[in-house]
């Protein structure tokens, strides 16, 4: 039942964290606004809770119920599947301190002020993840079939 279980939420939430950059990048157009302002942080948080219940199911899986840390840790698929995972939570942190940038301007009840260049930055590392999160379930059905071991 673990094993169901670990599976189920590394499933949902690897769904949901492409969903909700998926959001973060529809929502971010200018000029900005303090309502979507205020929910670009508050969907980047979430992004993040995401991201960490991804890693903790990922590694539940891995350590518990998977194929055997040996397999894994001799997998070069498996390495490149999670260094795509921790380059796209490298690059996700640009945007997140723009996000918590604002913070001050929105406890002022201001708009947040964002020039056309970050704007343009913000949206390219956006989409860069997107893609790169594309290429890591392609890594792991490649892995389950038993290549890259």
């Amino acid at each position: 039942m673990g094993q169901a279980i670990a599976a189920y939420l590394h499933y949902l939430s690897i769904f949901l964290l492409f969903a909700l950059l998926s959001i973060e990048h529809v929502q971010f157009k200018l000029p900005l606004d303090l309502r979507r302002a205020r929910s670009l942080i508050i969907t980047d948080i979430a992004y993040g809770i995401c991201a960490g219940v991804v890693l903790l199911s990922g590694l539940a899986r891995v350590l518990l119920y998977g194929k055997g840390l040996d397999y894994y840790l001799g997998n070069s698929l498996f390495h490149a599947k999670v260094g795509l995972f921790i380059l796209v939570g490298l690059i996700s942190v640009g945007p997140t301190f723009v996000f918590l940038n604002w913070r001050n301007s929105l406890k002022a009840g201001e708009v947040p002020q964002v020039s056309a260049r970050q704007a343009r930055l913000v949206i390219t590392v956006i989409r860069v993840e997107l893609l790169l999160l594309l290429a890591i379930p392609l890594l792991a059905v490649l892995m389950a079939r038993g290549y890259g071991s």
